[in-house]
């Protein structure tokens, strides 16, 4: 009787183990479907089930991060107010001078004669917002873009080259790629600095930094664009814009943490460039592999 039951058991895990793997299978050759549907490149980076999940389509492939990196460059910041440089309630000005014409900015539409502002608020516009003036205001702080790479390559992260700030790079079409990194790249960096548990980040800054990534007002229509009325989805957007000569589009970017129902979460990170498509359908492109991977974790932790 014992046998039988420990030889039944095992039938049980086995059949359990495949319908996993297929699952897991399914999921990955669907993601790849709807990236091989489109006029478009598509990366893709999925880390969820404590770890145990993962999904990787051209997710060693550079990518232009576009606006991604004002995460990065707050994790620096944020990394620099912990060692007592500066501090969130630290006022910085901002001249009429700073506030560059043509380029998306928040503060400037707000402060046309320029304003006073702490880092924290800083910080809220840049990634919350996606500001590109508050962006270039904290590189100068911190001493240009160079030190940003520099902090995560010295953390051991690879794959991210961070070389120009916003005003060089909405102004030179060709000179955003030298900003790049892959999905992988990416979801490792959330992953670490999310799970904190090298204590990259005081606690305190911890808090900050997802909680200005949780009111993150840009790209709406992407990570969360299908996921169910008040998923909470902390995530950083980059979007190049059309080249209106050639009509493509070289990135529409979504990286972030979706939080389920159940408490657990996922780490998603994808990347569109040369993409012929129009802005609606690259967003829908993002919006279904968020969708697919939110139904597939919901059964998981069920």
């Amino acid at each position: 009787m014992t046998r039988l039951v420990c030889r039944t058991t095992l039938i049980v895990l086995l059949i359990s183990s495949q319908a996993y793997t297929q699952t897991i299978d399914s999921l990955r050759q669907h993601i790849k479907q709807i990236a091989a549907s489109t006029n478009a490149v598509v990366g893709v980076s999925i880390v969820g089930n404590n770890g145990k999940d993962t999904i990787a389509v051209n997710a060693e492939r550079h990518f232009p991060m576009q606006s991604v990196f004002k995460f990065h460059i707050a994790v620096t910041m944020l990394s620099e107010i912990d060692k007592g440089n500066f501090s969130l309630d630290q006022k910085i000005k901002i001249q009429k001078k700073d506030l560059v014409p043509e380029i998306y900015s928040p503060i400037r539409e707000k402060y046309p004669e320029g304003t006073t502002l702490t880092i924290a608020e800083i910080l809220k516009y840049m990634v919350s917002q996606s500001d590109n003036i508050g962006c270039d205001v904290l590189l100068r702080l911190l001493g240009g873009p160079q030190v940003v790479e520099n902090y995560f390559l010295n953390k051991n992260f690879k794959d991210i080259s961070i070389k120009i700030n916003e005003e060089v790079m909405q102004n030179n079409w060709d000179l955003q790629f030298q900003n790049w990194t892959t999905p992988k790249a990416a979801n490792q960096v959330l992953e670490s600095f999310y799970n904190n548990s090298q204590k990259l980040l005081s606690q305190k800054s911890h808090d900050f930094i997802w909680k200005i990534m949780r009111e993150t007002s840009t790209g709406l229509d992407q990570l969360k664009g299908k996921l169910p009325e008040g998923t909470v989805v902390a995530h950083k957007t980059g979007w190049s814009g059309m080249n209106k000569t050639t009509g493509i589009t070289a990135a529409v970017n979504d990286v972030g943490v979706v939080f389920l129902p159940t408490g657990q979460h996922f780490f998603i990170s994808v990347f569109i460039t040369d993409s012929k498509e129009d802005k609606t359908t690259n967003a829908k492109i993002i919006a279904d592999i968020a969708k697919s991977a939110w139904d597939y974790f919901m059964i998981k932790t069920k």
